[in-house]
């Protein structure tokens, strides 16, 4: 009987909020970062588009784990819609398609945007990761098929107009799970008449992860110079950021090592305490500070669903 395979690289665990230049794809995004980080594994969550910069947070290890959490959080995106044309792909990077001399008031862009702000109904564009009968929508694209995305409902929070220009405007988007920002550029333009496009497209946030928590990738980069190799990688984990931060929304629970022993083996454990919850959907159970598990409390035991070790 064959040994099973050992896993390459380290167990290191913890998300990397990647400050992702543009004309740099997601999928090679975590190529990069798994490869510099010696990682067993990586994934990102959220893809942005390859025209697109900023935020693009990477878990490594255990904290894929944690992916969907931050794949439901809300989004901030800053983005420039430049008039006159519809292309393809909603961005710079299709073929022109629709073309309209109009240019837009200031006055028509703010009367506009009430009216995508709350829930919205929302035709993803034709080149996303929309699947249609089992395929990518941008597949069919790409082979010249146009295909019919059904739309579906997504919710912008907030929609603010920061700067107009004669030729383009330039926007702030809070949103939702789900929200293609290409297709609130495409609308715009079919709304004021005068078609539009995205032409930059930056996301700036992404719940929980702030700003301040990104890091351009010519830093880690630039690390790649330290010859010694355990030095090197030392100086790369100090930009992870621990995997329960991704967890900051859900009850948070302090258990014993005995306990989180016990919870680590796929075993519930009793709650103890004036103050201890009886029922909760889900929650963080941590031990020292480290994430141990997350889980549903009920009837004043938490039953861990997965486990970190």
């Amino acid at each position: 009987m064959s040994k099973p395979r050992k896993p390459k690289g380290r167990p290191v665990s913890g998300w990397l909020i990647l400050d992702k230049p543009a004309d740099f794809g997601s999928t090679e995004a975590v190529s990069k970062i798994k490869w510099l980080f010696n990682a067993q594994k990586a994934g990102h969550a959220g893809t942005l588009d390859p025209l697109a910069s900023g935020m693009l947070p990477i878990a490594l290890g255990d904290a894929t784990k944690t992916v969907p959490y931050v794949m439901d959080g809300r989004k901030i995106y800053e983005f420039t819609v430049a008039w006159g044309e519809e292309r393809s792909t909603d961005d710079l990077e299709g073929e022109v398609t629709q073309t309209s001399a109009a240019r837009p008031t200031e006055e028509a862009i703010r009367a506009l945007l009430p009216r995508y702000t709350g829930v919205i109904s929302q035709v993803p564009p034709q080149f996303s990761a929309i699947k249609i009968s089992g395929e990518r929508a941008y597949d069919l694209a790409r082979d010249g098929e146009t295909v019919d995305i059904p739309s579906r409902e997504v919710e912008v929070h907030r929609l603010t107009l920061l700067k107009c220009e004669n030729d383009k405007a330039h926007f702030e988007v809070e949103c939702g799970k789900g929200t293609y920002v290409r297709s609130l550029a495409r609308d715009f333009g079919r709304d004021l008449g005068c078609f539009g496009h995205i032409s930059l497209l930056r996301r700036t946030y992404v719940a929980p992860f702030g700003e301040e928590t990104m890091v351009p990738l010519a830093d880690l980069v630039a690390l790649e110079k330290i010859e010694e190799r355990d030095e090197r990688l030392a100086a790369l984990d100090e930009f992870l950021i621990d995997t329960s931060e991704a967890l900051a929304a859900l009850p948070q629970i302090r258990v014993s090592e005995d306990q989180a022993h016990r919870l680590r083996m796929g075993n519930p454990i009793i709650l103890r305490g004036r103050d201890a919850p009886v029922t909760e959907p889900e929650a963080v159970a941590l031990a020292a500070g480290k994430l141990v598990a997350i889980g549903e409390i009920a009837g004043g035991e938490f039953h861990p669903r997965r486990v970190f070790s």
